[in-house]
């Protein structure tokens, strides 16, 4: 009787530290993390809107991504000679794959160009990229955008060259 008493309790031991064990139970799961390719934009083209007339009205000259102009009001670009006209043209490096947003100049207030004597101004805005903002970096790792705007003219507004005093900002992110 007494090896049974003893064998029913070893057993109870046994099983008592069996249940504790099976209520204690882990797993382990390891650390990582990718480091991307860095962002970067280089501009290659500066924006241009050639050469334009204007008579007796405001107007406004619109340069496309694609670099062909249009117009509407008193300012007309000139046909012959058109003088240099190419939208803004940037290189982006990149991870592939990764998306991209673009922050282009804000409308309004946009950006000021000056004549050459520094008082006479007018107003660049309605700033637009292709791709449009939120593109997918390609295989290769580089995507060129092309930023076209809408170049705003005051009634017989001075003849002359008009150039702003420092770059526009055009702002890239990974999301």
């Amino acid at each position: 009787m007494k090896k049974i008493v003893k064998f029913i309790g070893i057993t109870l031991v046994v099983l008592g530290f069996a249940f504790n064990a099976a209520a204690q139970v882990s797993d382990g799961a390891y650390a990582e993390a990718h480091i991307i390719t860095p962002l970067t934009i280089e501009k290659s083209v500066d924006m241009d809107f050639g050469n334009i007339a204007v008579i007796n009205s405001p107007g406004h000259v619109f340069l496309s991504t694609a670099s062909v102009r249009t117009s509407d009001g008193g300012a007309t670009p000139v046909a012959n000679p058109t003088g240099i006209v190419t939208a803004a043209e940037f290189d982006i490096t990149g991870t592939p794959n990764a998306q991209v947003f673009v922050t282009l100049p804000a409308s309004p207030p946009g950006i000021d160009v000056i004549h050459t004597n520094g008082t006479d101004l007018m107003n660049v805005n309605t700033f637009i990229c292709t791709p449009a903002s939120g593109f997918l970096i390609p295989a290769g790792g580089l995507e060129t955008i092309f930023v076209g705007a809408t170049l705003n003219t005051d009634a017989d507004q001075l003849p002359g060259t008009y150039h702003t005093l420092t770059d526009f900002i055009v702002m890239i992110n990974y999301q």
